[in-house]
């Protein structure tokens, strides 16, 4: 699936939409040059899935953990600095009962997990539009329809 994103509200929103459509267990990565709206988005799935406090970019502590006003938490985790699976599972995060959203996503990643959704968010045209791919893997995003409609 393929969109086009014109402003960091939109991204939000888009964001929002996403997160009506994750459960327990799901891991989102994001990949996108700095500045391409990540964190942006994490916000708006952090806002759809009614997380508590600020949603930021991780950089320093590696990975925050939000609780939500209902369902599972959202764990939010900057794995720029991580150069291999095993540090990733050093953070000891509770993927199963989580929604894990992963900027800066490495390829050793599918070394652990079976099912992830791949966004890709490419911000190099003229206009500063974003381009945004989703990508789903494995068997839980098999055959997915997505609606991110108004």
């Amino acid at each position: 699936m393929n969109l086009s994103i014109e402003t960091p509200e939109l991204m939000e929103t888009f964001g929002k939409k996403l997160a009506s459509q994750l459960a327990a267990g799901d891991l989102v990565l994001l990949s996108g040059e700095l500045g391409a709206g990540k964190t942006t988005l994490t916000r708006g799935i952090g806002a759809g899935l009614g997380a508590t406090g600020t949603v930021q970019s991780p950089t320093f502590v590696l990975a925050r953990t939000h609780r939500t006003t209902s369902g599972p938490n959202l764990v939010h985790v900057d794995a720029y600095r991580l150069t291999s699976a095993v540090e990733l599972d050093d953070l000891d995060i509770d993927f199963a009962n989580s929604i894990v959203i992963i900027e800066w996503a490495r390829d050793y990643l599918d070394e652990l997990f079976e099912n992830w959704l791949l966004v890709s968010i490419d911000r190099s045209n003229e206009q500063d539009i974003r381009e945004i791919e989703i990508h789903g893997h494995g068997k839980r995003w098999e055959g997915a329809q997505f609606d991110f409609g108004d």
